[in-house]
């Protein structure tokens, strides 16, 4: 079941970030889905100073992967917009990375997707018609393993 979440402005997602580092732990994944300048990259960096991360958080469109350790919970940032095939996340080394940690994936379908893993939040962003076009609205599901948590968000 879905549930949506009216983001107004900037400090509404930074708020909804610091719930969302507040409940996530190792093998999790929080995957942003939306369209280019929905917000995914705004709501990782939410999550990521949320988690104890004071320096800056590129976005990872290039890197593919940038890992941050020594915050509460060892996390890696992944943005897979730039693969052409599920496979290559693979190649990547995706696996070893995410081992012992979370992962906040950005354009999930494009490496395979991530919803049928029960470790999964899935958000999707978009422009909310209703707050003028300068809010956004987050259309969250949660994995088995969010239940419990997924209502504090």
């Amino acid at each position: 079941m879905a549930r949506v979440i009216a983001l107004a402005d900037l400090a509404a997602t930074e708020a909804l970030g610091a719930r969302i580092a507040g409940q996530l732990r190792a093998g999790d994944v929080v995957a942003l889905t939306g369209g280019l300048g929905a917000g995914k990259t705004t709501l990782a960096r939410a999550i990521i100073r949320a988690l104890g991360h004071t320096g800056e958080v590129p976005s990872p469109s290039f890197a593919i992967i940038e890992i941050y350790d020594g915050l509460r919970v060892p996390l890696i940032h992944a943005d897979f917009y730039r693969l052409a095939r599920a496979e290559e996340a693979e190649e990547l080394g995706l696996d070893d990375y995410r081992a012992g940690g979370a992962m906040i994936a950005e354009w999930p379908d494009h490496a395979g997707g991530f919803a049928h893993e029960a470790g999964c939040l899935s958000i999707a962003l978009e422009t909310d018609a209703e707050l003028d076009g300068n809010g956004r609205k987050a259309i969250v599901e949660a994995g088995a393993d969010w239940l419990g948590r997924w209502e504090c968000l």
